[in-house]
């Protein structure tokens, strides 16, 4: 049990981090707090002596009273501070380990956000860091001041009556013998207890965000299995640790109780027999019910010492995930032209793109076409570096991406996608997001030339209006010309457009069009598109087909040629063409 013990609280104490501080400080002042609360046991057995020795002097009850305050003062005061030591330790130990996950995860590959569910690290930042948050410094103070406070009251029992102080001690140990029983048991049922946790928060999430599916599809009450399973398998977990524990909590408090008893009788027998006096006796009977009061609450914090070990384990499971190599220099190239030579790149072993070279100049725009699932998205993935190549490398200004810091290199790039995320804040503070430190002036100009500007100064609150997270109280054109604005605030000098005007009404796509524009000049564009007046004007396009470039040259030289790039023209002019 020693070891297991000492190596979880080790992991515990590692995990604390810079909060170590606030815990050895909680340690101290419940050392001291136990002191004062000897003190309370000194008031008693001085009323005792004077009692039983027949004093009929107030000045007893004066210096009982006195101790009895000082005792409850020192005590109220110092768990006032110990408990905000425990919270301050919990609640930032915590926080720093969930803002690095969130730095962990800007540099894991784009494709371990595909293989791994959402809910997983959801329920590690929530449910599983909540349980370490909530008990963790506590368990750590209990058990480390609980054992020091034991120790020290057990020396005080073994100068005060060295027989009552060995069945004090006898009855600690079979204290820790069951609690050492219960959590060698606890061993195996902490992990599949933090798996339940954040497997429930996995289905409640997917639940909720394919709750429109499940409402077209009539299937409201039915298409839940997945998370009626999931709350069965964490109600069975965590039925299955208070099965475990109850029959062993019993077990600690009969013992401690036994002892107790077995104490107050042998202060009697001891008084009886004539070797030990009758304040000793008296003071036995009081000792039989504060003994075991520090290691009970030891006892507490080794009953959770495995589930919040179990928690610091689930959490950690981030730090094994692989990163890419985020080694480099700040770089800042003199141009911006960029270079595939001979890139291959699969993903969960099917090949995505074979054998890519290309140039695409400074200052230019390339527009890459061809139909879905040919590789669009990853190429340009590529470039801003959501994955590393397989084979070949891929260069900005003559550095090979991977020579970049992550840092260095997103300030190179900006990207529009096709379905635009933005966060529940500010319109301003979206914009803001890539130029924290952009004052309203500037925002207001991005906003202007995003063609954003009338429509926000219609909202209630113009720039400082709330949106809904995800910008769910806006249309798409809306979005997209925020999401516009924010590149153009960023003014980065590669800009990657994905789609941008796929989803956008014919309302907003002259809008969209002059915003986007705006944000083209001199800048190096690469651009996805399905649009005939989005990629006629391009430098280049190039046409992707299963992963490998099978046409490349301007709209002129292309529409000339059979091939999938006329067949896409030609498909477009005939859906334009339609009407109702």
């Amino acid at each position: 049990m020693v070891n297991r013990m000492i190596n979880v609280l080790k992991k515990l104490w590692q995990f604390a981090g810079e909060e170590q501080k606030e815990i050895k400080k909680s340690v101290v002042l419940g050392f001291f707090f136990a002191i004062f609360h000897m003190l309370q046991i000194c008031a008693v057995y001085y009323v005792i002596l004077a009692l039983t020795g027949g004093s009929q002097s107030l000045s007893a009850a004066w210096i009982c009273l006195a101790l009895l305050l000082a005792s409850i003062a020192g005590r109220a005061i110092l768990n006032r501070f110990s408990q905000l030591q425990q919270t301050h330790a919990g609640y930032f130990m915590v926080a720093n380990k969930r803002v690095a996950i969130g730095n962990k995860l800007k540099s894991v590959p784009m494709g371990y956000f595909n293989e791994t569910s959402l809910g997983e690290i959801t329920g590690i930042a929530t449910t599983v860091l909540d349980d370490v948050e909530n008990t963790g410094p506590m368990v750590l103070v209990n058990i480390l001041s609980g054992l020091i406070n034991s120790l020290v009251f057990v020396l005080f029992i073994l100068a005060f009556d060295w027989r009552i102080g060995l069945l004090v001690t006898a009855g600690i140990l079979l204290y820790l013998l069951i609690t050492s029983a219960m959590e060698k048991k606890a061993a195996v049922l902490a992990p599949r207890r933090q798996e339940s946790e954040a497997r429930l928060v996995s289905a409640v999430l997917e639940q909720i965000q394919g709750m429109s599916v499940i409402k077209s599809f009539h299937l409201t009450g039915r298409g839940d299995k997945k998370l009626r399973d999931a709350l069965e398998y964490n109600k069975k977990s965590n039925l299955d640790i208070e099965r475990l524990f109850t029959p062993y909590t019993i077990a600690q408090e009969m013992s401690l109780h036994l002892f107790s008893i077995l104490v107050i009788w042998c202060g009697i027998r001891f008084y009886l027999a004539g070797t030990m006096a009758l304040p000793d006796a008296l003071m036995t009977v009081i000792i039989a019910f504060l003994a075991f009061a520090q290691i009970e609450s030891a006892g507490s914090g080794m009953a959770l010492l495995r589930v919040v070990g179990s928690s610091i384990d689930h959490a950690n499971q981030v730090d094994q995930i692989p990163e890419m190599d985020t080694g480099g220099a700040s770089i800042s190239p003199a141009s911006h032209d960029i270079q595939f030579e001979h890139v291959c790149f699969s993903y969960d072993r099917k090949t995505i793109l074979r054998d890519i070279s290309l140039t695409i100049p400074d200052r230019t725009t390339t527009a890459i076409v061809g139909p879905s699932g040919s590789g669009k998205t990853t190429l340009c993935s590529l470039i801003a570096r959501f994955w590393d190549v397989d084979q070949g490398s891929i260069r900005i200004g003559g550095h090979d991406v991977r020579e970049y810091t992550l840092e260095s290199l997103m300030d190179q790039i900006s990207m529009v996608f096709q379905t635009v995320y933005l966060f529940a804040d500010t319109i301003e503070n979206n914009i803001k997001f890539g130029c924290p430190q952009a004052s309203r002036e500037e925002v207001i100009a991005a906003a202007r030339r995003a063609c954003c500007h009338d429509f926000i100064q219609s909202l209630p609150d113009g720039y400082d209006t709330l949106i809904g997270e995800g910008g769910a109280t806006l249309s798409g054109g809306e979005k997209q010309r925020i999401s516009i604005a924010r590149a153009i605030l960023k003014d980065a000098p590669i800009i990657i457009f994905d789609e941008a005007t796929a989803n956008v009404d014919p309302e907003n796509e002259d809008k969209l069009q002059k915003a986007m524009e705006s944000l083209m000049k001199d800048k190096t564009i690469i651009m996805i598109a399905h649009r005939l007046k989005t990629v006629r004007n391009a430098s280049q396009i190039l046409v992707l087909d299963q992963g490998s470039i099978v046409q490349r040259g301007t709209h002129d030289e292309l529409i000339r040629q059979p091939g999938i790039y006329r067949k896409f023209i030609s498909g477009r002019k005939e859906s334009a063409g339609w009407k109702l």
